[in-house]
């Protein structure tokens, strides 16, 4: 079972590599986490590249509807690829390092105001319940009413 650290790596490097899809930068992406997910062999990596170029196109054709099954698609294959990098981790725990690349390389390529990892959070709280949510970046919560107890 991977840290909670590296659960969220897997998930940012999921979501980025998916909005990294439909991007200029697609191919330098592509080639970048097929070698990740390759891990020296060229016969793996050819595979991942395959895989890849087909996520793609099942993203390209989703994103022409822009319909609740689009976004449905893009949410699917996120998941996917996130499982698929929580799995390289669990058994290649040295790949953590090569993996933080890939999403700082991520992270330079999307657009502007567009993050890998991209969150949607549902929140409800009733009574005297608090909530500190975040997507990405840094947050400072403070609860109760402020007077030194």
């Amino acid at each position: 079972m991977l840290a909670e650290g590296l659960v969220a790596v897997a998930a940012t490097a999921g979501s980025g590599l998916v909005q990294a899809m439909t991007t200029d930068a697609w191919q330098q992406c592509r080639d970048r986490a097929a070698r990740l997910l390759g891990r020296g062999d060229a016969g793996e990596e050819s595979r991942q590249q395959a895989r890849l170029d087909r996520t793609r196109a099942e993203l390209t054709q989703a994103a022409a509807t822009g319909d609740e099954e689009g976004r449905q698609i893009v949410v699917r294959q996120s998941a996917a690829w996130q499982t698929r990098f929580e799995d390289l981790l669990e058994t290649s725990p040295e790949q953590e390092a090569p993996m933080r690349e890939l999403l700082g390389f991520l992270r330079e390529q999307l657009p502007s105001g567009s993050a890998a990892g991209t969150v949607t959070v549902h929140a409800t709280a009733s009574e005297q319940a608090q909530q500190a949510v975040q997507g990405q970046g840094t947050q400072h919560n403070s609860f109760g009413s402020g007077q030194p107890q």
